[in-house]
């Protein structure tokens, strides 16, 4: 693992992968990736535009029908090899990863091996992919009634910018498991780990026209939702965004899987270990300095034990380093860019009118970053008090290294607050009665709910949210089905 920034490079140069070879010159245009740590220069994207779109569609429909017709043990065997391809280059992933999104190396390192365990899980489903026989009563015409689960043919796959060698594994995994051809648009914000993944796969045996990644921005990625050839359409990112894909979609009357905000709360009880309650919310919430969807960016504390909560939450999050994110000691990296650091603060600046700021709450002080830092985009760990639970700060999305803290009295109360958002991804309980988890659980309108610690988000189980948090799971048979369409088939006897 590259732990240094004396070793570190540049980026290079990155543009469309389509029917296995990489454009060499600008589609429509071509911006400079900028280093969140460092705020310089570090590599060059040039972006895919409609017409990019379009051969790279059609280079999927014309391989679609050999894919499909793959036997599913060999399938298996090519997710299986880019699993292990993937495993053997953690180092290189890990490193781009951290030099497109500034996310410190270990995070990096564990989102990596993350990806390829998501390949070596859906391997698994490619040879088990099977129909039913549907019994007929004896008043029915005698034959024979069975379904077949089919691929969609192509599946367009829309990653964001903050997690997308992880939407790589939780989407194109399972799509290809099901024998859907697919591609791929990327954030110019960070496309580089997703071309080499697509490249390592492709030395893993993925035959070319299956997969094609294509860096762009949004005119890109409505010609993808839009193009009829396009059978389904996955996406990760912003609800914003979301309409305008359902809009697009419309045209087509395309299905579409969106995975999309949340604004998770960690619900204290008394009877907790209020120890690793508070650690829970701190390493989480502030994970990626906070941009990530599923964080515990919210924490609902029981008043009998807020106040001393509320301290040791401000010492834990005060503890936190920002720094370079290659090095050891440092667990709190920038955040994407210029703007979003001014949206940031600008979020806790209006906050402070009907909250405490019990720690951080500015932009990190420059002298305290090491100089090769200093420029980068950091925003202190900031922890807000006695928040009102109807506020900006309690209710939206904030993207950015921000927790808010807010008491309750009841278990009624609780499950209000903890629903009182208009998402629902995910929930955390902190409490040793094992009775009012039962009655709790039911009541709380989120995809998923974490009770006294988190499952690290294993390849196996289903992942998405309630409200405007999505439509559709990814991860476990769920996620699978998600690629299939259901044929049913009639033989008279």
């Amino acid at each position: 693992m590259i732990t240094s920034r004396t070793t570190r490079d540049d980026l290079g140069v990155t543009g469309p992968l389509i029917d296995g070879s990489r454009l060499d010159r600008p589609a429509l245009d071509a911006v400079e990736h900028v280093d969140p740590a460092t705020a310089r220069p570090n590599g060059t994207v040039m972006l895919s535009g409609p017409s990019q779109v379009d051969a790279a569609v059609q280079a999927a429909k014309a391989a679609s029908p050999a894919w499909r017709a793959l036997s599913p043990d060999e399938r298996r065997r090519i997710l299986q090899r880019i699993e292990e391809t993937m495993e053997a280059r953690v180092p290189e992933l890990a490193r781009l990863i951290t030099l497109e999104i500034g996310a410190p190396a270990a995070m990096s390192a564990a989102l990596a091996h993350l990806c390829a365990g998501w390949f070596g899980y859906y391997a698994g489903w490619a040879d088990k992919i099977e129909g039913a026989t549907i019994p007929l009563g004896p008043a029915l015409t005698a034959g024979l009634d069975y379904t077949l689960p089919e691929p969609y043919g192509i599946v367009g796959v829309i990653v964001t910018w903050n997690g997308p060698i992880t939407s790589i594994g939780m989407k194109v995994a399972p799509a290809l498991a099901a024998g859907n051809c697919v591609v791929v648009k990327t954030s110019e914000l960070a496309p580089f780990a997703v071309a080499r993944f697509a490249e390592i796969a492709l030395e893993a045996g993925l035959p070319p026209g299956v997969l094609h990644v294509l860096p762009g921005g949004a005119e890109a990625g409505d010609r993808l939702v839009r193009h009829p050839d396009v059978g389904k359409i996955s996406f990760t990112g912003g609800i914003a965004t979301a309409k305008k894909i359902l809009d697009a979609a419309r045209h087509t009357v395309k299905p579409v899987v969106l995975e999309l905000g949340g604004k998770s709360a960690n619900v204290v009880f008394p009877d907790a270990d209020l120890d690793e309650a508070v650690a829970l919310t701190v390493r989480s919430c502030f994970n990626l300095a906070g941009q990530g969807c599923n964080l515990t960016t919210r924490m609902l504390v029981h008043r009998e034990v807020y106040d001393d909560v509320v301290e040791a939450t401000r010492r834990r999050a005060a503890a936190l380093r920002a720094g370079d994110p290659f090095e050891p000691s440092t667990t709190l990296g920038p955040v994407i860019d210029q703007a979003a650091r001014d949206r940031v603060l600008g979020v806790v600046d209006r906050a402070r009118k009907d909250a405490r700021v019990v720690t951080g709450g500015q932009a990190v002080d420059r002298p305290s970053l090491a100089p090769r830092v200093r420029d980068g985009y950091f925003v202190e760990p900031t922890v807000l008090a006695d928040v009102d639970p109807a506020s900006e700060a309690a209710t939206r999305e904030i993207f950015g290294p921000v927790l808010s803290i807010t008491p309750f009295g009841s278990e009624a109360e609780a499950v209000e607050l903890a629903n009182a958002t208009p998402y629902g991804l995910g929930t955390y309980l902190q409490t040793r009665d094992v009775s009012r988890v039962h009655r709790i659980v039911p009541l709380l309108r989120s995809g998923s709910v974490h009770v006294n610690g988190v499952s690290g988000q294993p390849p196996g189980a289903p992942f998405g949210g309630y409200k405007q948090s999505g439509i559709g799971r990814e991860g476990g048979r769920e996620g699978l089905l998600e690629f299939l369409q259901t044929k049913n088939v009639f033989i008279r006897a």
